[in-house]
């Protein structure tokens, strides 16, 4: 059997801020538990893992799991990329047409999970569509990520972040990467997943294809 590993921590671009001490150590800790969780769940399936046991392999208490992820779903749902994908929005040029800035941080969010074990990525794609609990708490922790872009779209655009049109285009997008990862799961990874993005973007910004095909 091959083991997995959690993703390796995301480096920030050199012309910004290192991470503190203690920021390094959480993102470790974070490691730590994302590592068991995938471990365990290959070994033995995910609904047969508790957060007892990620807390035993992980060498940390359930009180600490829990204060990194509040479920156990969080623990494949939640990465580094989110917060560096909107920082990376915010520093794009502002004269930049709008859905370049979009498929730039993409192509950098691409490069960071080349960081992750393959197997990772599938099985977390994979758990996102055969685990309801998995696939009920993506549905919940999407609003959070689209509030997340709102304001990173806000402060690109001059525009207000509860506008109905910034609300509307970052739930469209995040939405959208969502049925990407599934899509690419639902039919054994066999797509590559650069281009199943790609495809996914054009539709954001051009809409449906004239004809089917």
């Amino acid at each position: 059997m091959t083991g997995m590993t959690a993703a390796r921590s995301p480096l920030a671009p050199s012309d910004r801020p290192r991470l503190s001490l203690r920021e390094r150590k959480k993102i470790k800790t974070r490691e730590g538990i994302r590592a068991a969780m995938y471990a365990l769940a290959e070994e033995q399936g995910y609904d047969a893992t508790t957060v007892e046991q990620i807390a035993e392999r992980a060498e940390v208490s359930p009180s600490t799991v829990f204060r990194y992820f509040p479920t156990k779903e969080d623990i494949v749902l939640t990465d580094e990329f989110d917060p560096i994908m909107a920082e990376e929005l915010r520093h794009r040029p502002s004269g930049e047409p709008w859905m370049d800035s979009v498929r730039h941080i993409m192509r950098r969010a691409l490069r960071l999970t080349e960081l992750e074990d393959p197997a990772v990525l599938k099985m977390r794609a994979r758990l996102m569509v055969e685990v309801p609990a998995v696939r009920s708490r993506m549905m919940e922790t999407m609003s959070v990520t689209g509030r997340m872009l709102c304001q990173a779209v806000a402060e690109r655009t001059g525009l207000d972040p509860e506008s109905l049109e910034v609300r509307v285009f970052a739930m469209s997008l995040v939405g959208g990467l969502m049925e990407v990862t599934l899509y690419w799961a639902e039919h054994d990874h066999a797509d590559d997943l650069p281009d199943l993005i790609e495809r996914a973007l054009d539709v954001i910004e051009k809409g449906l294809p004239a004809e089917n095909g």
